[in-house]
């Protein structure tokens, strides 16, 4: 896919990220506007290995969404490549197959997550299975910065380094918020990348909105010379792609509907323009 077509998806699956929410009448919509770019670049180019009609493919790539509360991100991605029914979407929330939070029920989802700090902990032992077993399947995690408060997250990069997981990759998405404040207000994590370096990883920070970055931090992340975990620091926006909840504390969690999810719709249909091309 090019890259105009990869913001196109991105669209495409924050509209029904939003309309999945309105149906639930709750979710978290911030933090999953925030990292829809990154999940459309793995998972609509050659990067992640999977595949939707046997998502227990032995040889797959293991892909865990530590901030599991922005679920139904992860589960507008998986409907719309076949993992299951795209109508799940409209029963999030409501005793179908999908919950708030991902769980191995879900075709696609490799761990029960959500209750944060676990996954890089999770991840750092698939990675070392893999080596153990000689497999060469690629694990990456995706954490949200507030993450990065947990002990177990830094327990867990340590062990990683200490057994230089090359097989390993962590995504962080920098929107700079947390349920109720900013980042660097509650509990400064300034310099990010400096820290995850600190810790024995090899560290890239980019635009998680802008696709080439994105993809060039990633198109080695298998065959590197180095052979460290990979950190990816991804600076994004919480609510990105929707003005009125960019950047907005609001709009961690609740629900959408009236004038506001008709604008929403608006947005997201008619992407704006910007120096002559499509934006999100």
């Amino acid at each position: 896919m090019q890259n105009n077509e990869l913001e196109a998806k991105a669209r495409k699956l924050r509209l029904d990220v939003i309309e999945a929410i309105a149906q639930a009448k709750k979710g978290h919509i911030g933090g999953g506007m925030s990292c829809m770019d990154l999940l459309v670049a793995l998972f609509y180019q050659p990067i992640l290995k999977f595949d939707s009609q046997n998502p227990q493919w032995p040889e797959r790539d293991r892909f865990i969404l530590s901030k599991g509360h922005v679920g139904s991100t992860l589960y507008a991605v998986l409907a719309d490549l076949g993992f299951f029914d795209p109508s799940e979407l409209s029963r999030l929330n409501q005793g179908g197959l999908l919950g708030e939070h991902p769980d191995r029920r879900i075709p696609g989802v490799e761990v029960d997550s959500g209750s944060l700090g676990h996954g890089l902990g999770i991840g750092s032992g698939m990675a070392l299975a893999a080596r153990l077993d000689q497999l060469d399947y690629h694990t990456v995690v995706m954490l949200g910065d507030g993450e990065c408060y947990e002990g177990s997250t830094w327990e867990a990069a340590l062990f990683a380094a200490h057994h230089r997981l090359s097989n390993l990759t962590a995504i962080v998405d920098r929107n700079r918020q947390i349920v109720n404040d900013f980042t660097e207000d509650a509990n400064r994590l300034d310099p990010l990348p400096a820290k995850w370096k600190a810790f024995g990883w090899e560290v890239r920070e980019i635009d998680g909105h802008v696709f080439p970055e994105i993809l060039d931090s990633l198109r080695d992340f298998r065959n590197r010379p180095d052979h460290r975990p990979l950190a990816i620091i991804a600076n994004t926006i919480k609510g990105k792609g929707v003005s009125f909840m960019e950047g907005q504390l609001a709009w961690h969690h609740g629900g959408i509907s009236g004038e506001k999810l008709e604008l929403a719709r608006k947005e997201l249909l008619a992407p704006s323009q910007e120096n002559g091309r499509d934006c999100l």
